[in-house]
């Protein structure tokens, strides 16, 4: 496992850090693919679990009193964004997952979290929307065996099914809300 790398490490024959790095090649958070970690550090940080770097392609984002936590990302304004809002959807399918140890995957896939935080960035002005503003941010937490229950073939979840199943919560509510899920 890589260990975490402190923002002023050298990269060794160049005059910059590895936060220089980031800044450079991280800046622009309302990328797809970098919102997305940056949701499942949001909610990393509200359980205090970040202690461990995070580790691309494993069978779920986060482990939080020995239950797996599955974090998914959407907006409705992307970087790209040309004037049509997205439309929300998360997903929800079945995987086969990777074990690192004996470099195999699973034969059957499966939902492989006990939890799934689905995190939506909502606001809709392409002006005022801010990425590191928590408060422009909702959270939807639904445990797997309901996802099981309801839809268990289903690939993707849309926001107004989503919502007929769960409430969303304010960033300064995910870790109340998630305790009380793990001790349903």
């Amino acid at each position: 496992m890589a260990e975490r790398l402190a923002p002023d490490t050298k990269i060794q024959g160049t005059e910059f850090n590895i936060s220089d790095f980031w800044s450079w090649g991280f800046s622009d958070i309302l990328t797809n693919s970098l919102r997305g970690v940056f949701a499942e550090f949001l909610v990393g940080s509200t359980l205090d679990v970040l202690h461990q770097p995070r580790i691309e392609w494993d069978a779920y984002d986060l482990m939080y009193k020995d239950k797996k936590i599955e974090v998914k990302s959407a907006a409705y304004i992307q970087s790209w964004h040309e004037g049509q809002y997205s439309k929300i959807s998360f997903g929800i399918e079945a995987k086969r997952a990777y074990n690192y140890e004996t470099r195999t995957y699973t034969t059957e896939p499966i939902r492989n979290a006990d939890l799934y935080v689905f995190c939506l960035l909502y606001e809709k002005d392409a002006n005022l929307i801010d990425v590191l503003n928590t408060e422009q941010w909702h959270f939807y937490i639904v445990q797997t065996t309901v996802l099981n229950t309801l839809f268990p073939l289903q690939k993707r979840i849309s926001l107004s099914t989503l919502e007929k199943v769960t409430q969303p919560v304010a960033f300064t509510e995910i870790k109340e809300t998630i305790d009380l899920a793990i001790n349903q």
